[in-house]
């Protein structure tokens, strides 16, 4: 299979019709407990919303599970602003919480189309109901991929160099974005 792109896909929000969920597959297994465990709950729950991304012809490729978050200002990051007379210790954020293509359609392209997404809809809730500057994320690290090189290829920076566990991660949606849906 080629590279993915925006067309090919339809991404809906989770909901009890969706009994696909079955048939997903990831080497990271814990993020196919959270969807088939968690994540709708967890919408139930007014925590988080799960987006499901469906290639047009039906098959369930991945998902991208949203939340309300903070970036707070440090170090440099403080400083910039700072000089851009935005005196603040935090800004709104949209958090990507999970992100996970199945085995099967990995290396395509999904990957960015649902950053896309997630850039469009930050876009959104900003225009129509609040603020939100940045997109954060906590990338975790594995023995499989460096995720972190994917997300900084498409403009994310990070907020802390840590040796192990997640890595937090952000993209100015102002400065920063290079990804549109």
């Amino acid at each position: 299979m080629e590279k993915i792109r925006a067309e090919d896909v339809v991404i809906e929000r989770i909901s009890a019709k969706h009994i696909v969920i079955s048939n997903f597959q990831s080497y990271e297994q814990e993020l196919v407990d959270f969807l088939k465990e968690d994540a709708l709950d967890n919408q139930f729950k007014k925590i988080s919303v799960t987006y499901l991304v469906f290639l047009t012809s039906g098959e369930l490729a991945g998902y991208i599970t949203l939340l309300n978050d903070r970036i707070n200002l440090e170090s440099d990051l403080k400083e910039i602003f700072r000089n851009k007379g935005i005196l603040y210790k935090a800004l709104p954020a949209l958090k990507i919480g999970r992100l996970c293509v199945d085995d099967r359609f990995l290396r395509k392209g999904l990957g960015t189309i649902m950053l896309a997404f997630a850039v469009k809809l930050a876009d959104h809730i900003f225009e129509r109901y609040c603020g939100c500057r940045f997109i954060v994320l906590d990338a975790k690290r594995n023995r499989e991929n460096d995720v972190i090189h994917f997300y900084k290829k498409v403009g994310f920076k990070i907020l802390k160099e840590r040796e192990k566990g997640s890595t937090p991660m952000y993209l100015d949606l102002v400065n920063d974005s290079k990804l549109s849906f």
